[in-house]
Formats: structure tokens, sequence, C-alpha cells
């Protein structure tokens, strides 16, 4: 097994690269995706979520208003740290339940947006970093994504520095560039995971 991080800042793309490495093969374990899941109505994660943050942040029908946590915590370092306390560990006993249940010989794809914040590299054999200029990540916030500047700009804020991300990164995959170069780009890093899984695997007379 190769297990893969896959990161990338708010608005970089990583979403689309992890799209196109699960087209080619890969396994995708989506770090985000399960954090929903561990928030969900009537789960243990919801109840500590509100007893942090109080009932203002659920919506009518008992989830989880996603917006209006957001407002609140990327806008304080201390609230966000203390969500993260709260959801982080759920999210990784999580992921490793489903690594477990991935065949042996699979390249799993973590899709982690904060891996560099928490100090994740060291967890997987190799990090990918999807790369994209500011510039570009806040045209696609508030063009696809329909956030406010401002709030956009928060979110970028909150997390690593584009240098903190490349320093980590073994692949680096920069996305200012079209959807067709992009596929090409993902197609040659996918030629290179299977090299190193295949590297990676022991031989018949170990």
């Amino acid at each position: 097994m190769l297990k893969v991080g896959l990161t990338g800042g708010i608005g970089a793309g990583k979403s689309e690269v992890s799209r196109l490495l699960v087209a080619c093969g890969a396994v995708l374990i989506d770090a985000d995706r399960i954090a929903r899941e561990v928030v969900a109505p009537g789960t243990p994660g919801l109840a500590s979520v509100v007893e942090a943050f109080g009932e203002e942040i659920l919506a009518a029908d008992g989830s989880l208003d996603r917006p209006r946590l957001g407002a609140i915590v990327f806008s304080d370092a201390e609230k966000l740290s203390t969500l993260n306390s709260i959801v982080h560990p759920l999210v990784g006993a999580r992921s490793r339940e489903l690594e477990e249940a991935t065949a042996k010989d699979a390249v799993v794809l973590h899709d982690v947006p904060l891996l560099t914040e928490n100090g994740l590299a060291p967890l997987y054999d190799l990090v990918i970093v999807v790369d994209a200029a500011p510039e570009t990540q806040l045209d696609r916030l508030v063009r696809l994504r329909g956030m406010t500047e401002e709030d956009a700009r928060a979110r970028m804020a909150a997390q690593a520095t584009r240098e903190e991300r490349r320093e980590i990164a073994d692949i680096v995959i920069d996305n200012d560039v079209p959807l067709e170069e992009l596929e090409r780009r993902v197609k040659d890093v996918w030629a290179e995971l299977l090299r190193r899984s295949q590297a990676s695997r022991p031989s018949p007379a170990e």
C-alpha cells in the first residue's frame, strides 16, 4: 500500500486533482467528507461542537449550520483551534478504519485540507501539494463558490502559507493552468505513484 497525502490551499483546485487521481485508480479517503460524517445529527461529535459553541450553530432541522459556524471560527484562531480539537481526532480515527479496510496493494489517497497545519506529513509515504497563486485562489472562491472577498481572504489567512505547504511537498502540482493541462500533469503524477508503489512492494523472495 502506498499512502499519499493530498493537500492544498482553499481554492487551489485540490478537489479536481483528487477526482482525476481517483479516475486513474486511486482509492480516496476524503477528510472533508469524514468531517461531515462525524458531526452529523445524533453523533457524539455534533454534541461536543454544540457544547463548545452553543445551539445557535444548529440549523432548524438539528444539523450543523456550517456557514454560521464558519463565520465564527475562521475569524478567531482560538475558536478554530477549539473546533479542530474536537473534529480532528474523530476524523483521524475514521480515516484509519477506512485505510485498514483497503486492499494492501492500493494507492490510497488521503485528501486532507489541513495536512500542513496539523503536521501530518510524516503519516504518509509522500505528500502531494496542489498549488495556485493567491490571486487565483481568491478569484475561484469569489467567482465559483460565491464567497464574499472578505470571507475568502479570512479563510485563506486561517490556513498555512503557500510557502509552508510547498516545504512539506514531495510532489507539487501547479494549478494555474487550464483543465486540459492539469489532466496531463495529474496523469504524469499517477505514473510516478504507480512506480513508487511497485518499488515499495517486497519481492517474492522476501
